[in-house]
């Protein structure tokens, strides 16, 4: 027997029901509409009795004006990512926005993906660092579609970012490194193709130059090991790299958190290392993983609240005039003391 067809309760139905016209229903759904408060209240009460629901979609094709906002991202499995996509559907929500999210993973299908969001009339869009490249968000520029961005390169006109603090949080990294008695240190990351990654390389690399003015132990330039991407995976094959160096460094900051855990797993049981006797490790993000009691990683903190909250409100700023020039949020970060550098 064929499954029966599901009927959507109409706005006619409940004005049937509630013995008042089409319009009237319409009125009452509207907080701002002129309607008597006991019409309102028989619509209501109808609608309930009904289980109707108002047609969004339909309401903001007539009003022109959408509350759908498109969050391309990408790298679901990272810690970080997945608590940042989170924090951006709360912050969302809380603005009456409906997310609609887009995997930015696969490259033959972001163009189908992008091309259905314009087809959604989306408000806005929101991408995250792992995004894809800034070209593909031109497309909505050139609409008239505000674009946000996290963690992104600021140089798109018309576009507005959101960073954490990177520089100040490699600083923190240099300084906590220097303090726990390190003197050869060495960066860990994707320098050639994330934005973070580039980022905290070169304020690490400034913080310790200016820390060697007054540190004549400390041996500068720094080593820096680029890596494919920031996954536990590359930070395994990065301990392999930079631990047969000779002389070995004795303090690594790692762009990640992920790369810090797999580096920290690959100095203990390929090198015998002990940390922090021998090496002093420093991450970045504060995943939940850096707080187990193998890893006690100390790390940068991202605010990934602040990060979200702040992307949100550029974005509607943007909603309500799209002209203006490019804007920049500098997101704070903070040191995180575990047991990894001393």
């Amino acid at each position: 027997m064929p499954k029966k067809q599901t009927l959507w309760v109409t706005a006619a139905d409940v004005a049937r029901r509630a013995g008042v016209s089409r319009s009237a229903v319409s009125r009452a759904f509207s907080p701002t509409a002129s309607i008597a408060p006991e019409t309102r209240q028989r619509v209501m009460e109808a609608a309930g009795a009904l289980g109707y629901q108002v047609n969004q979609i339909a309401r903001e094709m007539i009003m022109q004006r959408s509350s759908m906002v498109g969050v391309v991202t990408a790298g679901f499995e990272n810690p970080f990512r997945a608590k940042l996509l989170s924090q951006i559907i709360a912050a969302l929500g809380r603005q009456q926005l409906t997310p609609l999210v887009m995997n930015a993973e696969d490259p033959v299908q972001i163009k189908h993906s992008l091309e259905m969001l314009l087809s959604y009339r989306i408000a806005g869009i929101i991408m995250t660092s792992a995004s894809p490249p800034l070209g593909l968000a031109r497309q909505y520029l050139e609409r008239e579609i505000p674009v946000a961005m996290i963690n992104r390169a600021s140089d798109l006109p018309g576009a507005d970012v959101v960073v954490s603090d990177n520089a100040a949080g490699a600083a923190l990294a240099a300084r906590m490194l220097v303090d726990a008695g390190a003197t050869r240190l060495a960066f860990v990351g994707p320098t050639k193709t994330s934005y973070n990654g580039k980022s905290r390389r070169t304020g690490f690399v400034r913080a310790v130059q200016r820390i060697a003015k007054d540190e004549p132990r400390l041996v500068d330039p720094v080593l820096v090991h680029a890596t494919e991407a920031d996954t536990y995976e590359c930070g395994v094959a990065a301990a392999q790299a930079v631990l047969t160096q000779t002389p070995r460094p004795d303090g690594v900051f790692c762009s990640s958190d992920l790369l810090a855990l797999g580096f920290l797993d690959a100095a203990r049981q390929h090198f015998s290392i002990r940390v922090p006797e021998d090496l002093r490790v420093v991450g970045f993000d504060d995943i939940p993983a850096a707080g187990y009691e193998n890893y006690r990683l100390t790390t940068i903190h991202q605010d990934t609240s602040g990060l979200a909250n702040a992307v949100v409100e550029m974005l509607i700023d943007r909603m309500e005039s799209f002209s203006g020039a490019s804007r920049t949020y500098v997101v704070p970060v903070t040191s995180v003391v575990r047991k990894s550098c001393g």
